[in-house]
Order: structure tokens, then C-alpha cells, then sequence
């Protein structure tokens, strides 16, 4: 769900409309994580969760499983005391972003401070919610590198931009949530339906990551990077707003209809109890590991900029430069480019063995960004003479596999952005691989030093991905590539074409891609 199409279809009305400016900046008044989070329920429970005889270690638990995960956030939400810091790319106006931001404001009631940085790309008819949202006392909303348009139309909002249009096309891609400087949650999840299973059309297999401890007041630092950037807008400023109890009002009434907390099970897919259940008793069952935050400057949106140019991607890319036994990457939006495919050309690969390095992405059929997909097939005979092991999920194999999420009547999609380096450790975040991520988006991510946290990652994937990807191979000719299934029984399918393609498929391939720039995607 990012830029890709849609500034096609700009490209092509190009004289469709005039453009828009945005207001006068304001300087918003500079604000700063709290720092006495001990003193706080969740700051005690965080403290007690933690080894004491190692205060540098943080503590971890994954989030797999979507319900959990929400879940998770609304926890923590309710048993804030002093602040809630949430930054995200996007907060749909559906049922997962209304009850989201329902419990912002109920935080709000209760005297908590809750500061909101949102990408401004798909804001696109929601400013009755975001600026309902700001009316409320203790809530500011603010919003990342904003389009000065304020349409409810996104393409007329992008076509309105066009004479700033190198400023719009960088975004900020973060996900991040913070409760009382104590605990957070990061990871690859939207605030959206179709991120937590509960879209009719097409589900996201995602993940995120609990955390407390050090780490957690270096992820408070780096949102207070982002608030306290020119880049982010009071929203009241963009939208030419002021707090109102007609805002209040009209917010109330959108929210209305959002429903009660999605429901979860007992235990999770590996078998963890919920947060809200650990949180009330005291202690939150986490693996103590040290871990690494990489995060990109809020800068980087402006292309002349000193911004460091060490970013998410570099970092990343060298962590997996230093692998020596194996990398598994997980990224639904894949397109190698040179560089990747050189560092993975150059692994020693016996003839006949494979690569240590596995990549899991999407298949054709359950991509969102079907342009991604063509530019990375355009690597797949590479990858594959090079030994890599390369799987594509499918969007309805995924679905059977018990250990990918509850899909219920939907499609399938991968959103999750990990990977696993020498079973030792394991990197979440917001980073896909790909052009955009590298160089147009900001991004944020984790590396945690945790041989005890790849064990359950390695056994869910592998029982997942078999019965819920094809896996790519080469014909015994090597000419063209094959996709072999597993049905749930054992037995294999070779698909000799690509599943999912069509005539019509090929045509859009053909038409759009010598449109696009490589880091465009």
C-alpha cells in the first residue's frame, strides 16, 4: 500500500489539476520522552520482567499472531499512567484504527499524554478523525512530510503536489508504540484491518516484537527524534483547524461503530499467554537479550540534506555481510538490485549444495505491489542457480497452514519484514528490501543477540512456509523455473507456469515498468 501506481497514474494526468501549498510552518513547542517511567505500574512490571543482575540486558517477546499483537498495544493503552507514543505510516479508518485511537483518547480522559506521528500519505479523507482525535485535552496528532492538499481524493491529493512532488515521494514508513517509556512494540504492522486479520478480501502474515528494558528508552529517543523534527506538522496547522467540542463530537460519532476489542486466544501460536494476562500478574515472560536500534534520520526526506547516511538499509546489509552460517530473510517486497546480488553470488556454494541464505517474498498472486513483484522476478533464475533456497507465499495455501494466522474467508499477503542471521540473531522491523525502503522511505528496525528467540522463529516458519509457499526450483534444463506445492498430506505439485499470471498481467508489466524508476519500488 505505498506510492508506486498511483504516481503512475499522476505521471499520465499530469495537467489534471493545479497545485496546492501548504500553510506557513509553526514551530511546534519541542516535547521529550518522560524519564521517571519506573515510578509508573508498567515501568515496575517491566523492572521485575528484567534480569537484575544485568540492568544493560532488554527483554523480548515475539508477536506473531495478529490478535495477540493488537491486543498487546491495548493492553499497554489501558494501563498507561503517564504517556503513549505512537508512530505509524498508517491508521486506517476502519475497525482496527477506530479502536485503536478509541483507546488513545480513553488514555487521554484518564490524564495520559499521548503524542501521534502519522505518514500523511494516506490521511486522505481522515482529517475529521485525526483533527477530532487532537481536540481532546492531553492528545497532540502530528503529521510526517504532509501533502498540502487536503482532498479527500488521494490521487487529486498527489496531483495537487506535483510542484513539490521530490518532497512528497519520501515517506516515513516507522511502526512504533510506546507506553510510559517502559514497554514498546515494533515491528511491520499497519494500525489497519488487513494487519491484523481482519479484512474479507486480503490478510497480511506480519510480526512484531514486544520489548522493556534499554532498549525501550532508545526507541523513545528516536520517536522524539521524528516529534521534534521540521518534517512532522501539528495536524491543526496542515488542516487549518482548532481544537473543538464540535471536533470532539464528530469524532465520538466516528468511533462509534468500532465494536468491542478483537477477540484472541488463550495462547498464542507458541504458546504464550496473553500480555494483558501477564501484565496482571506482575511479570511479562521475556528472553533477556542485548539488542541493536537502527533507525533512520527524519532527514532523510530531504535529498540535500547532512542527514547520516548510514541508514536501516546499509546497517542491515552489513549485519548480513558478517553472516558465516546462514541468513533467512523474510521481506514481502523483494527486489535484490546488484549489490544484493553480488553479496549473494558471492557465497561459495558446492556444486549441487545450496546457499545458506533463504528468502521468503510473495508470489503474483499474493503481492499488493504487483510491480515489485515483476522488477524482483526479474531475478528469480539468478537467485536460484546461485543455491538460493526462494519461496513465494500463496495466497491460498498460506491460508490452510495453522501457523500463519486466521485468514478466515480472506486471501493471503506477507508484510512481515525479518530475518534470521547464524541462528543467533534476529532482525524486525519496518525495512522491506528494496529501492524505496533504501533510499526514499524512513525506516526502523531491531537486531536482537538471541539464540533463544530464533529457535520458535525457525519452527514457525519452516512448519509454515511449507504448507503455505510454493518453493521455487529450476526446470532440469535450467531453462525456466518451476513452483512446487505441498499439499497438506505430503504430496507434491510442479507448477510449470507461474500460478496466478495472466495475459492481462503481462500487458501491465509490459506498459508500466520502463515507467519506473528501480527505487521508486
Amino acid at each position: 500500500m505505498r506510492l508506486r501506481i498511483a504516481f503512475l497514474a499522476v505521471y499520465v494526468c499530469l495537467l489534471a489539476t493545479g497545485c496546492a501549498s501548504l500553510p506557513p510552518p509553526v514551530q511546534a513547542p519541542p516535547a521529550h520522552a518522560i524519564e521517571d517511567a519506573a515510578t509508573t505500574r508498567l515501568g515496575r512490571i517491566a523492572h521485575d520482567s528484567l534480569p537484575a543482575d544485568d540492568p544493560a540486558l532488554s527483554g523480548f517477546r515475539l508477536l506473531p499472531e495478529a490478535e495477540t499483537s493488537f491486543n498487546a498495544r491495548i493492553a499497554l493503552a489501558r494501563r498507561a499512567q503517564r504517556s503513549i507514543d505512537a508512530q505509524y505510516y498508517l491508521i486506517g479508518n476502519d475497525t482496527v484504527g477506530q479502536q485503536f485511537l478509541r483507546e488513545l483518547r480513553d488514555a487521554a480522559a484518564r490524564g495520559v499524554r499521548v503524542r501521534i506521528i502519522v505518514d500523511d500519505l494516506y490521511t486522505a479523507g481522515e482529517d475529521p478523525l485525526l483533527t477530532g482525535l487532537a481536540a481532546f485535552p492531553n492528545v497532540e496528532v502530528r503529521l510526517f512530510n504532509p501533502l498540502p492538499s487536503r482532498s479527500g481524493w488521494f490521487a487529486g491529493r498527489v496531483l495537487a503536489s506535483l510542484d513539490d512532488f521530490e518532497r512528497i515521494d519520501h515517506r516515513m514508513h516507522n511502526k512504533l508504540f510506546i507506553a510510559d517509556n517502559a514497554f514498546a512494540v515494533a515491528g511491520g504492522r499497519n494500525m489497519a484491518d488487513a494487519y491484523f486479520m481482519q479484512s474479507t478480501a486480503l490478510n497480511f502474515i506480519d510480526f512484531d516484537v514486544l520489548g522493556a528494558g534499554p532498549i525501550v528508552r532508545e526507541m523513545s529517543k528516536a520517536f522524539d527524534l521524528y516529534w521534534n523534527s521540521p518534517h512532522v506538522w501539528p495536524i491543526d496547522t496542515v488542516a487549518g483547524t482548532r481544537p473543538s467540542a464540535e471536533g470532539r463530537a464528530r469524532f465520538d460519532a466516528l468511533i462509534a461503530q468500532a465494536g468491542e476489542r478483537i477477540a484472541e486466544r488463550p495462547l498464542d501460536v507458541l504458546g504464550q499467554p496473553t500480555v494483558s494476562a501477564q501484565l496482571d500478574a506482575g511479570r511479562a515472560a521475556l528472553v533477556p537479550a542485548s539488542a541493536q536500534l537502527f533507525v533512520d534520520s527524519p532527514d532523510k526526506v530531504d535529498a540535500n540534506s547532512a542527514a547520516d547516511k548510514q541508514t536501516v538499509t546499509t546497517r542491515t546489509l552489513g549485519i548480513f555481510a558478517k553472516a558465516r552460517e546462514n541468513v533467512r530473510i523474510v521481506s514481502p517486497y523483494f527486489i535484490p538490485g546488484e549489490r544484493g546480488m553480488a553479496m549473494m553470488e558471492a557465497v561459495h556454494v558446492p556444486p549441487g549444495a545450496e546457499s545458506p541464505i533463504t528468502v521468503i517474498t510473495n508470489s503474483l498472486g499474493s503481492t499488493d505491489e504487483p510491480l515489485v513483484y515483476a522488477e524482483y522476478a526479474k531475478y528469480r533464475k539468478r537467485l536460484l542457480k546461485a543455491g538460493v533456497r526462494l519461496y513465494e507465499i500463496g495466497p491460498q495455501l498460506a491460508p490452510r497452514s495453522e501457523h500463519l494466522g486466521n485468514f478466515g474467508r480472506s486471501a493471503a499477503g506477507l508484510h512481515a519484514k525479518m530475518a534470521t542471521i547464524d541462528d543467533r540473531w534476529v532482525f524486525i522491523g519496518s525495512m522491506n528490501l528494496d529501492g524505496r525502503s533504501a533510499v526514499k522511505n524512513t525506516e526502523l528496525g531491531l537486531v536482537i543477540d538471541s539464540p533463544e528467540l530464533v529457535k520458535p522463529l525457525r519452527r514457525l516458519f519452516h512448519d509454515g512456509v511449507v504448507g503455505g509457499a510454493y518453493r521455487l526450483q529450476l526446470s532440469p534444463d535450467g531453462s525456466r523455473i518451476e513452483w512446487q506445492e505441498r499439499t497438506a498430506d505430503g504430496r507434491v505439485t510442479v507448477h510449470a507456469h507461474e500460478p496466478h499470471d495472466s495475459a492481462w498481467q503481462r500487458i501491465k508489466f509490459w506498459l508500466m515498468l520502463p515507467l519506473v524508476n528501480q527505487n521508486e519500488l
